[in-house]
């Protein structure tokens, strides 16, 4: 097996970059209408659509040292994708997991982390977030790792519920 770099780690998610074959991974996590009814196109992707968003994760990683990494349980399995990648010239917190993980805390383990990674590194004074605005269950992700709600965003003709979370607005840390 490839050795794989560590990105990030908590107790039980690594997060790593992606191998150039992961594609087939990527289009599995988005193949069900569940894991992609809030996602901008609202239909699972092709396997061309999951080597494109692969090719852009590697493009992003080079250029702004983050993107969207591979996430993998305590047994090694994949079970999602989630990072801070460049939006409209901001960073922007975004994760995607399998559905038979959900549940169980993964997604706020993973934005935490993530969240205290970003400021540990200092790329940005802050960063956003949004959701469709039927996605109660990431929303309530983004509350409980501290962001606060602001002015929505229009992508893809859908008016999404946007988030921000700036260093100073971080909880303080237990």
């Amino acid at each position: 097996m490839k050795e794989q770099r560590i990105i990030l780690k908590t107790p039980r998610l690594t997060f790593v970059m992606w191998d150039e074959g992961d594609a087939i991974l990527v289009q599995q996590l988005h193949t069900t209408m569940a894991t992609t009814r809030y996602l901008p196109g609202n239909v699972p992707w092709s396997l061309q659509k999951a080597e494109e968003r692969l090719r852009g994760w590697f493009e992003e990683q080079a250029r702004d040292g983050t993107t969207k990494y591979k996430l993998l349980a305590e047994d090694g399995s994949f079970v999602g994708r989630a990072g801070i990648s460049k939006f409209n010239e901001q960073f922007e917190l975004g994760y995607s997991l399998r559905e038979e993980v959900w549940g169980q805390g993964l997604a706020t383990e993973a934005a935490s982390v993530l969240a205290d990674w970003f400021f540990e590194r200092e790329l940005a004074s802050g960063f956003i977030a949004f959701t469709h605005p039927e996605n109660i269950a990431s929303q309530r992700v983004l509350r409980k790792i501290g962001m606060r709600e602001r002015a929505p965003i229009l992508i893809d003709g859908v008016l999404d519920t946007a988030f921000e979370l700036t260093a100073d607005m971080r909880p303080a840390k237990l």
